[in-house]
């Protein structure tokens, strides 16, 4: 196997799968070659290969000559990643200008007509799922945040409340000001995190943590299944889901039940 299984894993990490890394690995040892020829050291099928290289061609990994046979040409690792890195921001940021320009055409606007109407045949039990890892959950929470129009309710741990400021700051500035009464309630009151947070919501103490819990205007609600001080931030797991009986009666009671005690 030519290349380490380390250098097999580091190119895995930016994105190659395994025929890439393989004929990668195998194009940087012989320089220049044909599909054919270097499908055969690098022990991938020669029908794959061709799609393989333009891939990599494709990806500023190596550079396709105009010759009869296609011969592809190696770049020097350094130079192979730059191109790669600059192929990736170009083709992200052309991505996103067209997502934006979709947000404000006729076509967001049929879709979300599409959304509408297939909204009121849902069932409630399909509204909910488990989120994994805090990049997904804290997704889920900003969009929650976004859309909040009268409450948002949070019981959090010192470390959710660290992370809500750091990620959801803006989001609950924005839902007070569409509106939106912010109730926190927290081991520490007095942080100087809680202290910033009070500016934009009402924040009470807690005598004992209890988790993280958010409800948002008694239709959603959200609970960490894990403990972030215990976990690392891609096993973070939490549960979400649509439902005003759950919402709005329970976990709205249980909570205005602990902020009026305080």
């Amino acid at each position: 196997m030519l290349g380490s299984q380390e250098i097999l894993d580091a190119l895995k990490n930016i994105g190659l799968n395994l025929y890439e890394r393989k004929i990668y690995v195998a194009l940087i040892a012989k320089g220049v070659a044909t599909a054919g020829e270097v499908s055969e050291i690098a022990k991938v099928p020669r029908s794959r290969s061709y799609d393989v290289l333009e891939s990599l061609a494709d990806k500023g990994f190596v550079v396709a000559q105009s010759s009869k046979p296609i011969k592809y040409v190696s770049l020097a690792p350094k130079d192979a990643i730059e191109r790669a890195k600059d192929n990736l921001h170009r083709k992200h940021t052309d991505t996103i200008d067209r997502m934006e320009k979709m947000t404000g055409s006729s076509v967001m606007t049929e879709l979300e007509e599409i959304y509408n109407k297939g909204f009121s045949m849902i069932q409630a039990s399909d509204l909910a799922g488990t989120l994994k890892g805090s990049f997904s959950i804290n997704q889920q929470m900003k969009s929650l945040f976004k859309g909040a129009r009268s409450s948002i309710n949070i019981i959090t741990t010192d470390e959710g409340l660290a992370e809500i400021h750091d990620k959801h700051h803006n989001s609950l500035k924005n839902a007070k000001k569409s509106g939106a009464k912010i109730r926190i309630l927290t081991p520490n009151a007095e942080t100087k995190t809680a202290k910033t947070l009070s500016s934009i919501a009402e924040v009470k103490p807690l005598p004992a943590s209890m988790g993280r819990i958010f409800t948002v205007d008694g239709e959603h609600f959200m609970m960490a299944l894990t403990d972030t001080a215990e976990v690392h931030h891609t096993q973070d797991v939490a549960f979400w889901a649509a439902s005003k009986h759950v919402s709005a009666g329970a976990l709205e009671h249980m909570f205005n039940n602990m902020w009026n005690s305080q």
